[in-house]
């Protein structure tokens, strides 16, 4: 009984150093989140502070104690990183072994830097100075993917913030280019009238002109959209009609001349879009004057 009661201590010692390196790994596995993914620039009235060690082969066991402004942060482990953000303007950071005998503690902490807002600062532990080492992002972020986010302290540092992320800056939306080709509704053909067999020699003269400038001025056709327009003369369901119809027929005029049929598409705007418009006088005098409205606009986009 006696030799099992001097056995008992050594053997609960035993266990207990026995235990170390497993509780010491679940600690460590325990200490990290979600690798470094690259995060876009902090609001203008935030910088951002991004601090990772890496001790590549000389690597310590013990956590460096990050403070900030003289408050403990975290304490990072080899592998880990921390992001935070700062007011702009003077900060003091440092990073420091617990078991340096020439741990400084909060009190003194050796490097002091004047943050800007809207800017991310990249800083490497450097265990020897305590001192971070800055470097650039892209200095910075290959040796980031070796990291994973910090997660076993909650922050001390009354200085620090939530970073508020800038929005991506948008696509400029692509606005089309058009550039348009009108032709008169009188030269096309006889008043009131939409089919091939209405148009004048005229007309048809122009169509054949318009044709070979698309064919010289436009290699690569996307759309094109043919808009019959019309006076004002008549019913408003009448003259929507009529200008489709034209519209339908120099849209079949344009296949003929081997404008591809996929990019083109028609439409009416009727009486709606008014180049002249308050036109008095006899029925003969308002058709004269009301002329300019009666037209085929042949829209071709041009965007790049």
């Amino acid at each position: 009984m006696s030799t099992l009661k001097h056995a008992l201590p050594s053997l609960a010692l035993a266990l207990s150093i026995s235990c170390v390196p497993v509780a010491s790994a679940a600690l460590s596995e325990r200490a990290f989140d979600e690798p470094y993914s690259s995060t876009p620039e902090p609001s203008v009235d935030q910088a951002q502070v991004i601090y990772y060690r890496l001790d590549g082969n000389q690597v310590s066991p013990d956590g460096a104690l990050l403070y900030i402004d003289g408050e403990l942060h975290t304490s990072l482990l080899n592998g880990g990183f921390t992001r935070f953000c700062l007011s702009p303007g003077q900060h003091t950071l440092g990073t420091f072994l617990s078991e340096s005998p020439a741990y400084p503690g909060k009190a003194n902490t050796p490097f002091e830097l004047n943050l800007e807002g809207g800017k991310t600062y990249f800083m490497q532990v450097e265990l020897a100075s305590g001192r971070p080492l800055p470097l650039s992002r892209q200095e910075a972020e290959p040796r980031l993917t070796q990291t994973r986010r910090q997660a076993h302290l909650l922050s001390r540092a009354s200085n620090i913030q939530t970073c508020v992320e800038t929005a991506p800056a948008s696509e400029p939306v692509a606005v089309p280019v058009y550039k348009d080709y009108a032709l008169s509704g009188d030269v096309l053909f006889a008043f009131g009238k939409s089919d091939r067999k209405d148009m004048t020699r005229a007309g048809r003269r122009a169509i054949s002109d318009l044709i070979a400038t698309l064919h010289r001025e436009h290699a690569n056709l996307r759309r094109i959209l043919v808009v019959g327009h019309t006076d004002p003369i008549g019913r408003p369901e009448t003259n929507l009609a009529l200008g489709l119809q034209r519209a339908q027929t120099v849209r079949d005029l344009l296949v003929d001349g081997g404008i591809p049929e996929s990019v083109l598409e028609t439409a009416s705007m009727g009486s709606t879009e008014l180049v002249v418009s308050e036109c008095v006088g006899s029925r003969a005098a308002r058709v004269d004057c009301y002329a300019p409205n009666r037209r085929v606009v042949v829209r071709v986009d041009v965007s790049q």
